[in-house]
């Protein structure tokens, strides 16, 4: 394998072309993010940590609903390369009929974790607060799944920018609604919590009803709303997207549920800790949601020389994005290491939390560099369309590996909500470790799995 930087650097242009619209795009969901807890950790601390609990519990059900979209990725990637534009409305029909389906099913699987709510172990006295929040964030789960689908879809042939903008109006119009409902300002209801969920649910849907409308619509992508309106749903075709969809989605899942545990143990703890847990969550994903938009860039442009058939440029692409991610790396963990205090500062005016999460910035920087990579070569992975090591991989690592490793880090050696964090680095190293090694594999001259 050669690594000479010139076969790297003439794909940094269409990488940072592509990706710098999604990076938009997640800036703005962590703006929208950010003064989600800030307004409802300056609201009150039990509403801050009930947020946290619900958010973490539903970044599983959200999570495996963008992974199963992704499914959808390498195959629209591939024939968008060969120009086969009314074929991929074609696809694109299956692949929204079987999403469709998964989100609803999610949405059940949801609904009874409800029912369970008290046997989670969270404190008393956030039930009344967390299960009103829980309802209206179930009823987002199937717009997030078809908004997904068409982002997948605008993606891949290399449109972020449309996605983009949806995104954006729609996060001001959420962070307008957190101010009016949240605080009952402009004389709307005083809702606390609620408020907040009411106005993200508003937010989900005006990004699926625009999408969809655009789809459909907008004479740029006629050849694709045609290709959709003369295909038939068949069970071949939905079987296709669904062998691609379901081992990335249960990768996402696997790795959610772990970090949603990891929340659920900090619960154990006290509400302080699980407050500070949502301030650290929430910082977090500012470097996660940046690698992730160079890691969608990745994803694509991977697929796109697997369509051609180039298996050495497979290769230079992702490793070209990998250089542009440890750039980023180096920029997330300088921002956290510099700024750290500050920004979780002013999440909350409770000096308990303050003080917690002061204690967090260490083990948040320290698994930067693991996140960073196995994102890289989880999406070069999925670009190749050979996913099915991502599920054993995410079984491997944050099953078997990563929620023993936080309860001993947390319990028994008794670091609490700081051992938690922590153990982290040892699920997101090994993780990054086995997709560098199955993406090599893939991605082999002449060798396909």
């Amino acid at each position: 394998m050669s690594f000479r930087i010139s076969d790297y650097t003439g794909h940094y242009p269409a990488l940072i072309n592509l990706g710098l619209p999604i990076l938009v795009s997640q800036l703005g969901m962590i703006v929208v993010g950010f003064a989600d807890n800030i307004m409802v950790g300056h609201y009150s601390t039990p509403s801050l940590a009930s947020a946290s609990f619900v958010n973490n519990v539903f970044n599983i059900a959200i999570l495996a609903c963008l992974g199963f979209s992704y499914g959808l990725t390498p195959l629209v990637g591939a024939m968008f390369n060969q120009g086969r534009l009314r074929g991929i409305g074609a696809l694109m029909r299956n692949g929204l009929m079987i999403n469709l389906i998964f989100s609803v099913l999610l949405t059940l699987v949801m609904g009874v974790l409800y029912l369970n709510l008290h046997r989670l172990g969270q404190p008393e006295e956030l039930l009344p607060i967390i299960r009103p929040y829980y309802l209206i964030y179930l009823a987002g789960v199937i717009p997030v799944a078809l908004f997904n689908v068409f982002a997948q879809w605008s993606y891949a042939i290399t449109n972020s920018r449309m996605p983009m903008w949806i995104i954006l109006v729609a996060n001001a119009a959420n962070i307008l609604g957190n101010w009016l409902l949240i605080f009952g300002n402009w004389g709307c209801p005083e809702l606390g919590l609620l408020g907040a969920g009411i106005s993200t649910l508003f937010a989900r849907l005006l990004c699926m009803v625009a999408i969809i409308w655009i789809f459909f619509w907008h004479r740029s992508y006629r050849e694709y709303s045609d290709g959709y309106r003369q295909a038939r749903v068949t069970r071949t075709e939905m079987l296709h997207v669904f062998r691609t969809s379901m081992p990335i989605s249960l990768q996402m899942t696997l790795e959610t549920s772990a970090f949603s545990l990891c929340a659920i143990m900090a619960g154990w703890i006290d509400a302080i800790s699980l407050a500070a847990f949502q301030i650290i969550v929430i910082t977090g994903t500012l470097g996660f949601c940046i690698y992730y938009s160079l890691g969608a860039a990745i994803a694509v442009y991977v697929a796109n020389a697997e369509g051609a058939g180039d298996r050495p440029k497979v290769r230079n692409v992702a490793f070209a994005g990998y250089q542009l991610m440890l750039v980023l790396m180096v920029v997330s963990s300088l921002v956290f290491t510099f700024f750290g205090n500050g920004i979780m500062a002013v999440f909350t005016d409770d000096p308990a939390v303050r003080l917690v999460t002061a204690t967090l910035i260490f083990p948040l920087v320290l698994y930067q560099l693991g996140d960073a990579t196995q994102i890289t070569f989880a999406n070069a992975l999925r670009g190749t369309s050979h996913v099915m090591p991502m599920f054993w991989i995410a079984l491997v690592c944050y099953l078997f590996v990563g929620i023993p490793s936080t309860y001993i880090m947390a319990f028994t050696l008794d670091m609490g909500v700081y051992g938690i964090v922590l153990s982290f680095s040892v699920s997101l190293f090994l993780a990054a470790a086995l997709f560098l090694y199955f993406f090599m594999r893939a991605s082999r001259v002449g060798v396909r799995q």
